[in-house]
C-alpha cells in the first residue's frame, strides 16, 4: 500500500484508489498517518473530530470509523479485515496505531531524503545534497493534507510539515548557491521572499543570488524591504549576519556566500517503520 499526505490525502495499492471520501474518516486516517507507527490516544482523536465537545456517543462512533477504515484498507490491500486489525490499524493501550510495515508513506521518503541531503551539505558534497533535496521536494504535490478539513491537532501538524518543507527548500537553495547556480534560483527566491516576508534565511539567499548575478542595487533593496517589514511588524532589526551581508554588498565583496550565519539547521529524525532507499 501507499499513503500520501504531502498534498491531497491518498491511499492506493497497485493502482487501486482507496482514499476515503467521508470527512470524518479522512480526519482519523490523516491523524494516524502523521503519527505513523505511534499510538494516537483516543482522547486526541476525539478532540480532532469534535474539538472540546464530543457527543456522548463519540467513543462508539470512533470505533465505527476505525472499523470502516480497516474494511477499506483490507479492500485496497486485498487482505482480510482481521489481519488489518492485527497488523496495520492496531488497537493499543488507550489508542490506535497505524503500522506502516512494508507500506510506503511519502512523509517517510521525504524525511529520509531531507536527512541525507542535510548530511551531504554538512560534508560539503553539494552535488549529492541537491540530488536528495530535490527528490525530497518532488514528493510534495501541494500543501500537506490539502483536502482534509483539519482540526486543531491536525492543523498544528500540518504547520510543522510545511516548516520542514521550507527547511528543505532553504537547504536546497544553499547547496545550489554553493554550486554557482545563482541565476537559476533567483526567480524561485523572488517568489519565496514574497510568500515569507519575515523569513531572514530566504531573504539572505535572495540577496546573495542577486549580488552574485551582478544586481547589487536589487540585493540592497531586498535588505531594506526586509528591514522595514521586521521593524514594522516585530520591532526588530535584521540579524547581525544579514547586516554583515549588507555591508559586504555595499563594499563590493565578490563572493558573499560564506559569510557566517551562526545558524544550525535541525536534522529530521526518521521515525517511520519503512524508509525510502537513498542509494
Amino acid at each position: 500500500m501507499e499513503f500520501r499526505i504531502l498534498g491531497p490525502l491518498g491511499v492506493s495499492a497497485e493502482g487501486v484508489n482507496g482514499t476515503p471520501s467521508a470527512p470524518k474518516l479522512r480526519k482519523v486516517l490523516s491523524l494516524l498517518l502523521v503519527h505513523a507507527d505511534e499510538v494516537v490516544p483516543v482522547a486526541s482523536i476525539l478532540k480532532e473530530l469534535w474539538d472540546d465537545e464530543p457527543p456522548r456517543s463519540g467513543l462508539t462512533t470512533l470505533q465505527t470509523y476505525v472499523l470502516h477504515l480497516r474494511k477499506l484498507l483490507a479492500s485496497v490491500a486485498g487482505r482480510p479485515s482481521d489481519e488489518i486489525a492485527r497488523e496495520v490499524l492496531v488497537t493499543g493501550t488507550g489508542g490506535y496505531t497505524l503500522r506502516l510495515g512494508l507500506a510506503r508513506l511519502d512523509l517517510c521518503d521525504f524525511q529520509v531524503h531531507l536527512t541525507e541531503g542535510q548530511k551531504m551539505r554538512g560534508a560539503g558534497e553539494d552535488v549529492h545534497a541537491v540530488h536528495h533535496l530535490r527528490a525530497a521536494l518532488e514528493l510534495w504535490r501541494g500543501p500537506a493534507l490539502a483536502d482534509v478539513p483539519a482540526g486543531r491537532l491536525l492543523e498544528s501538524k500540518v504547520r510543522e510539515l510545511e516548516e520542514w518543507r521550507l527547511v528543505a527548500l532553504e537547504c536546497l537553495i544553499e547547496a545550489e548557491l554553493q554550486l554557482g547556480m545563482h541565476r537559476e534560483v533567483v526567480a524561485k527566491l523572488a517568489g519565496l521572499a514574497v510568500e515569507n516576508p519575515l523569513h531572514e534565511g530566504l531573504h539572505r539567499q535572495y540577496m546573495v543570488a542577486l549580488h552574485l548575478g551582478g544586481r547589487r542595487a536589487q540585493a540592497l533593496e531586498v535588505f531594506h524591504r526586509l528591514r522595514g517589514t521586521l521593524v514594522r511588524e516585530l520591532g526588530l532589526e535584521p540579524a547581525p549576519h544579514l547586516q554583515r551581508l549588507q555591508q559586504a554588498i555595499l563594499t563590493g565583496e565578490a563572493d558573499v556566500r560564506d559569510i557566517p550565519t551562526h545558524r544550525h539547521a535541525d536534522t529530521v529524525k526518521v521515525r517511520c517503520g519503512h524508509s525510502a532507499s537513498v542509494g
